[in-house]
């Protein structure tokens, strides 16, 4: 698998750039709804990058709604069909 490129000169911070690849791959159906991300660790390897990178860019995806976090099981992929289908119908 080829390494996703990371822009270290970019003025988009890198944890950003990891949380639009991590969108990508749920918008792509890599990860799909319910399906647990990859650990820490993975995303550490995958992308070369620190924990707290990682980190700061699964904190991101949280709270933008894209991934949920259970504690002691890991964090899963948001079902978000749902949100704005009755946008519009009232």
């Amino acid at each position: 698998m080829a390494v996703p490129e990371i822009d270290h000169e970019s003025p988009t911070p890198v944890y950003r750039q990891i949380a639009a690849l991590i969108i990508a791959d749920i918008e792509s159906g890599t990860l799909p709804v319910n399906r647990r991300i990859p650990s820490e660790a993975t995303l550490v390897q995958r992308f070369g990058v620190a924990r707290e990178t990682v980190r700061n860019a699964v904190r991101f995806l949280r709270e933008e709604g894209h991934v949920f976090t259970v504690p002691q099981r890991g964090t899963y992929v948001r079902d978000r069909s749902a949100e704005g289908e009755h946008q519009g119908d009232e």
